[in-house]
């Protein structure tokens, strides 16, 4: 008959580094070995052997001896903690999170020609909030994109079909087509953004609905109607979300395009104000209310233009225009300031508007072949012509200096970030398109 063995085990408190062997127990059966074991008894655990009664004592008196042990998943952490801050502050990363964003070398859909927003240009943006946003509108063949692009990132010397906005090609110029589509986007590395938007009013939209039988919006019946309102449309966004707003033409001037002017200011959304509170007192809506900068841009503009009567009686003009609106076209800018003419002085103007003009820049270059045509016969040809007016070059860069030092107010009632601005752009374009005001015109309209 086979025997129980006897299992010898001293308190954890009174164990020697070493375990000495268990004495085996002589059996009846030569072949089957004695039974040791060698793990210590768990916590809570009844023995294998003898009843629980009699095993409980022991067991008490075992978990008082026994040093607190640590679950696994404390000892895997602990050996891995060193490494863990070495991940979070790796130098390498730290650098990546510290790099600019990637720089743009042409610009990129903002608002596509279906007037759907799109959102590839926020990987280009950053969390920060010193940031200037310009946008321009104008009727159709200005050189609003040409204008654009020699304000964010090309010099006049550069081919344009390298330009970050597109310029017409000529067989575009020839079919009378227009180049922009929507709204395009472009941040330089200076952290200003430019959004250069398709013509207003254009004739060539109209025409491509007319003739590619393109469906209107059904809130739409007519496709004059459906062109009108994409520009009042694109109008009112640009002065809800842009510091400034230049608006450019070739001659002067289209009234149409100051009563364009006023209707996208009426239709304009409101800026968000921080309280309903302080809407109390009848000029409460003027104090939260935005508005941007305008910058009128007489582009190609001929020599007569800069004679100094003809300026004056230009800043008039636009003056007594928009004498009842609410948009910043005075205090910008001011060309008396820039020494393009050194012998008027600063109250020659009597109402100066933000104004600029800007010469044509094929002249120099037609300039250039005439002086080389006349194969250097006369003396005369050697000597630059007047032109009574300075370079293109030279105007283009004052007027940059001027646009990128123009103020930077609050867009809403929270400091926004690049970020930031891209939601609450995204935002009151959504707004603009389902407003009631726009849609109550458009069936005024129709």
């Amino acid at each position: 008959m086979q025997k129980t063995p006897i299992i010898l085990s001293k308190p954890p408190a009174e164990r020697t580094s070493k375990v000495a062997p268990t004495p085996a127990v002589p059996s009846s059966n030569p072949a089957e070995k004695p039974i040791v074991l060698m793990k210590a008894r768990e916590e809570g655990k009844p023995s294998a052997t003898g009843d629980g009664a009699s095993q409980a004592p022991a067991a008490k008196a075992e978990k008082e001896f026994q040093r607190p042990t640590q679950p696994v998943y404390q000892i895997q952490n602990r050996g891995m903690a060193p490494s863990a801050p070495s991940s979070s502050m790796d130098p390498v990363m730290g650098e990546v999170k510290l790099h600019p964003p990637e720089r743009m070398k042409h610009g990129i859909k903002l608002v596509d020609d279906q007037m759907n927003w799109c959102d590839s240009a926020m990987e280009y943006l950053m969390d920060q909030t010193d940031v200037l946003v310009i946008g321009i509108i104008g009727l159709q063949g200005t050189g609003k994109s040409t204008i654009m692009s020699l304000l964010s990132a090309n010099t006049p010397e550069e081919d344009q079909r390298s330009y970050v906005f597109r310029a017409q090609t000529q067989e575009i110029k020839e079919r009378g087509g227009n180049q922009t589509n929507g709204i395009d986007f472009f941040i330089t590395q200076e952290r200003i953004v430019f959004l250069d938007t398709q013509p207003i009013l254009s004739p060539a939209v109209l025409d491509h609905l007319i003739n590619n039988d393109r469906k209107l919006p059904p809130e739409y019946s007519l496709p004059h109607t459906y062109v009108e309102m994409q520009s009042l449309q694109m109008a009112a966004f640009l002065f809800t979300v842009c510091h400034a707003v230049l608006v450019v033409q070739d001659w002067f001037t289209d009234l149409n395009l100051y009563r364009f002017l006023q209707t996208a200011e009426m239709l304009k959304p409101s800026t968000p104000s921080p309280s309903h509170e302080s809407s109390g007192g009848p000029g409460s809506d003027e104090g939260t209310e935005y508005y941007p900068n305008i910058v009128f841009l007489q582009n190609k503009a001929s020599r007569e233009d800069f004679c100094p009567r003809n300026l004056k009686t230009m800043h008039a003009a636009i003056d007594k225009l928009m004498l009842h609106s609410h948009l910043k076209y005075k205090g910008a800018l001011s060309m008396l300031d820039c020494n393009i003419f050194p012998g008027l002085s600063s109250d020659f103007l009597e109402s100066e508007v933000n104004l600029f003009l800007l010469p044509a820049m094929e002249s120099e270059v037609e300039e250039n072949l005439s002086r080389a045509g006349a194969g250097g016969l006369s003396l005369f040809s050697y000597l630059p012509g007047y032109k009574g007016h300075p370079s293109f070059q030279s105007l283009v860069s004052k007027l940059r200096s001027l646009i990128l030092s123009l103020s930077r107010p609050q867009l809403s009632h929270t400091i926004l970030t690049e970020k930031n601005w891209f939601h609450y752009a995204a935002r009151i374009w959504d707004g603009v398109r389902k407003s009631s005001a726009l849609s109550e015109y458009s069936r005024l309209l129709s």
